[in-house]
């Protein structure tokens, strides 16, 4: 029988790449901090850089009950609230923050900032150099340890000398491993969802596929498309990327149940018409290329390729073995872009870290933004254990 799992979006017409938030655009309740220059991983340099970043609750005195959430992929410091007012999506964890909330704002100060590299709102690929134009092919390669020294100078601004806890899932728990490993002393706890300790070979191959679905869009124009004459943007190849990725989200049992080989409404493939699941991944592809950079896409994807926490620490045991503040340590039993062994690796070789918690869930990786009542119960057990710790 047909089915019909396309929503409406908001907006008619597919704007260009160079759509997403520029400086000087609405901010909703976000706030901009300059935190100056970088030297890179990589050996490039960012003269100047700004971070944008939101906060719930009140700090206190002694800045003991701040919580930092580091964001994934796509994610932005929108962790909650609704869309507009500059944020095209309402948060992505929108019941997990706020007054009685898993994370009670009337007790803690939540921070989340949008990732070095990022495009809403702080220094990436599209903000402007100092030759005042966007830096598009020129923007550097940034590793998750540049993305967490930039954290790391906004904690210091807003006087917070050691975090009860950091948390996130996927690229966000790579960062919070760097933040408990690079600087140990100043995370009380930490919780990780859906993540490694090092990203895998065929991880790589995932993210080389979607990388080069990007750049082989002629639009791309070698990552400099944000002045084209046409306004055009690679919105295809990040729309191609995008499918591929969510592939990996979700799970082949629950598409087969949840499409199988049902055909879209008033369409059928022999005549040229989609098949429901092909719906529902154009459908994806669409809503992210109308609020996400194509270079940032790629800026933080290769990030994630580069991801070795034991890179120049003695390798990845070595460096798990550092970590003795209490760790929450969560895999997805249906997770197959990040899957349980690497999970099990990091709660069996970090001292700090309980036994594996196992978030069930038939919606695979995605399964951190789905299963709020889980997350809530194993971001409360974090926060004990920052008591604790």
């Amino acid at each position: 029988m047909p089915v019909n799992y396309e929503q409406p979006l908001t907006y008619d017409g597919l704007p260009p790449a160079s759509a997403a938030w520029r400086e000087g655009d609405p901010v909703g309740n976000r706030q901009f901090l300059d935190v100056g220059s970088l030297d890179l991983q990589s050996g490039g340099h960012l003269p100047a850089i700004r971070v944008a970043y939101e906060t719930w609750g009140s700090l206190n005195a002694d800045g003991s009950n701040a919580v930092y959430v580091c964001h994934a992929l796509t994610g932005d410091s929108h962790v909650t609230g609704s869309a507009g007012s500059g944020h095209l999506i309402g948060g992505w964890w929108d019941q997990l923050v706020g007054p009685g909330a898993p994370l009670d704002t009337d007790e803690w100060f939540v921070v989340c900032a949008n990732v070095l590299g990022g495009c809403q709102g702080t220094t990436g690929p599209m903000s402007l150099a100092p030759d005042g134009r966007a830096w598009g092919s020129r923007f550097p390669v940034v590793t998750v340890a540049d993305m967490v020294e930039v954290e790391v100078r906004l904690a210091d601004a807003l006087g917070i000398p050691s975090w009860a806890l950091i948390l996130g899932p996927s690229l966000g728990g790579m960062r919070v491993l760097e933040w408990m490993v690079g600087h140990r002393q100043r995370v009380r706890a930490g919780l990780l969802l859906g993540t490694t300790a090092a990203v895998s070979g065929d991880q790589i191959g995932t993210h080389h596929t979607q990388i080069a679905a990007i750049e082989s869009d002629p639009a791309f124009r070698g990552g400099d498309y944000y002045d084209a004459p046409d306004g055009d943007g690679p919105h295809r190849g990040l729309g191609i990327a995008r499918r591929i990725a969510h592939l990996t989200y979700r799970t082949e049992s629950e598409l087969d149940l949840r499409f199988g080989r049902a055909h879209q409404t008033e369409e059928h493939p022999i005549n040229g018409g989609r098949y429901a699941v092909e719906s529902y991944l154009d459908h994806h592809a669409d809503k992210l290329s109308r609020r996400f950079d194509a270079n940032t896409y790629i800026t933080l994807t290769r990030a994630m390729s580069l991801f070795d926490l034991g890179e120049g620490r003695g390798g990845t045991q070595s460096a798990l073995a550092t970590i003795d503040q209490p760790l929450i340590v969560v895999g997805i039993d249906t997770d197959r872009l990040f899957p349980l062994r690497q999970q099990r690796i990091i709660a069996e070789q970090a001292p700090g870290a309980l036994d594996l918690r196992i978030l069930s869930s038939p919606y695979g990786h995605d399964g951190f933004l789905v299963e709020d009542e889980q997350v809530g119960a194993f971001i409360g057990e974090a926060l004990r254990a920052s008591r604790v710790g």
